[in-house]
């Protein structure tokens, strides 16, 4: 077991927090963004970052060649709409992917939009750390997490939509 700090400042100690996130033992802030039958999109539970989103397998694997057809289907369809979702919603431009296979999560892709206040921390990969922290220790604030939680619930609707 291992003790994870959320962004809300809640502790939690899981085996796995996909598994917890994704079978509902553990409910993200603002609730599910989209789910499908074999995928589970949050927004991430440790940065406070408007739609930094997770989308973490349902089953518990660690890398892509482990996906079946229909899976590999639906991932890069879920991706796409979250993706457009992004665009079309909240006015993200860019998204940095990252998907690692030593993790001690099991298999999930992050989502991270680039905004304009991230720059400050430099543009490359190597940015993207030193802006995790950042929101983690300085964004918990109410008005960033009041943006946070809309940002989550226009995600979820414009991904319900028809």
């Amino acid at each position: 077991m291992r003790q994870i700090t959320l962004s809300n400042g809640k502790q939690v100690e899981v085996a796995c927090l996909s598994c917890a996130l994704t079978s509902g033992l553990i409910e993200p802030d603002g609730g599910v963004v989209l789910e499908t039958a074999y995928f589970h999109a949050h927004q991430d539970v440790a940065y406070p970052i408007k739609g930094l989103i997770i989308l973490a397998s349902k089953r518990h694997i660690t890398c892509f060649d482990e996906l079946t057809e229909a899976e590999k289907l639906d991932y890069i369809n879920c991706l796409t709409r979250i993706r457009k979702a992004q665009r079309d919603v909240l006015g993200i431009e860019y998204v940095y992917y990252f998907y690692n296979e030593d993790t001690t999560h099991h298999f999930h892709t992050w989502m991270v939009p680039r905004y304009e206040w991230m720059y400050e921390f430099g543009r490359s990969v190597e940015s993207v750390r030193p802006v995790l922290l950042h929101a983690r220790n300085e964004m918990n604030g109410e008005q960033n997490v009041r943006e946070v939680m809309a940002a989550i619930h226009a995600l979820s609707r414009e991904l319900h939509r028809g």
